[in-house]
C-alpha cells in the first residue's frame, strides 16, 4: 500500500458528504449525550429519584456518551467503503488500485482515531460538567486507561464494519445488523438466561469492556474483552479481503 494511495483514500473521506458528516457527528453525539445524561442523573441524585440506578458511579457514566457515539462510527466505517459502490465510480478505483481494500482500511484508521480521541475527552468531560458537584476527575483511578480503551474500541469497531460492508457491498445489510445489535439487540440477549453467556461474546459487548472503569468479578476484563474483539474483527476483515479479491480485483 503506497502513501500516494493512502492519501487519495483520506482524500476522498474529506470530500465525501457521506463518511464526512458520520466522522463528525462520532465527537457530537459523545459530548450531546454525555451532557444530557449528566443533566439527567444530577437531577434524579438531588431529588433522590429512586430509579437511579444503585450502581451508578460518576466516572462510568462519562463514557455512556462514547456508547451512542459509536453509532456514528459504525456508519463511518460502512460509509467508507459503500460510498464508492453506490456512486459506481468503485470500479475505476479498482483498475488503479489493486490494494484499494487495504488503503481504505488503513485511512478509515488515521481518519478515526483523532475523532475517537475528540469524543472520548470531551464526551466524558462534558459528562462530569453536567454532573456538577456530584462528577468526578478525569485523572481518577480507572479513567486515563477506559479513556484510552474508548479510543481503540471505537477504532475497532470501525474495521469491524468496513469489512461487513466490503461482504455486503452496500450499506442497507450491514447497517441493518449492526445497528440493531448495538443499540437493543445485545443488550436483550444478555439478559435472557439462555442467551446471557454467549451474549458476553458478541463483539459490541466484549469490546464495551474496554470502557469499564471498574470491571466486576464476573465479568470480563479488558483485555480479554479486546481480545474477543479483535477475533471478530480480523474475522471479518479477512471475510471482507477474500471476498474483494474474489469479486471486485
Amino acid at each position: 500500500m503506497s502513501p500516494a494511495l493512502l492519501r487519495a483514500e483520506l482524500t476522498k473521506i474529506r470530500t465525501l458528504r457521506g463518511p464526512l458528516t458520520a466522522l463528525a457527528l462520532i465527537p457530537l453525539v459523545a459530548v450531546g449525550i454525555g451532557v444530557l445524561n449528566g443533566w439527567s442523573v444530577r437531577d434524579s441524585i438531588e431529588t433522590r429519584n429512586p430509579r437511579l440506578r444503585p450502581d451508578f458511579t460518576a466516572e462510568q457514566a462519562g463514557f455512556d456518551g462514547v456508547q451512542y457515539a459509536q453509532l456514528a462510527a459504525i456508519v463511518f466505517g460502512v460509509l467508507v467503503v459503500t460510498a464508492e459502490y453506490g456512486a459506481g465510480t468503485i470500479g475505476v478505483s479498482l483498475l488503479t488500485a489493486p490494494r484499494l481494500y487495504l488503503a481504505k482500511l488503513g485511512a478509515a484508521v488515521l481518519a478515526v482515531l483523532p475523532a475517537a480521541a475528540v469524543a472520548t475527552v470531551l464526551g466524558t468531560a462534558a459528562t462530569q460538567l453536567a454532573l456538577g458537584p456530584h462528577g468526578a476527575s478525569l485523572l481518577s483511578p480507572g479513567v486515563p486507561r477506559a479513556m484510552a480503551g474508548a479510543v481503540v474500541y471505537l477504532a475497532l469497531m470501525v474495521l469491524l464494519s468496513a469489512g461487513a460492508a466490503t461482504l455486503a457491498r452496500n450499506a442497507l445489510v450491514p447497517l441493518a445488523v449492526l445497528l440493531p445489535l448495538v443499540l437493543m439487540g445485545s443488550q436483550i440477549l444478555s439478559v435472557i438466561g439462555a442467551t446471557a453467556e454467549a451474549a458476553r461474546y458478541l463483539p459490541d459487548r466484549a469490546g464495551a469492556r474496554l470502557l469499564t472503569v471498574r470491571p466486576g468479578p464476573d465479568d470480563l476484563s479488558p483485555a480479554a474483552g479486546l481480545a474477543v474483539l479483535l477475533v471478530w474483527a480480523a474475522a471479518i476483515l479477512l471475510a471482507g479481503w477474500a471476498a474483494f479479491r474474489h469479486r471486485d480485483v
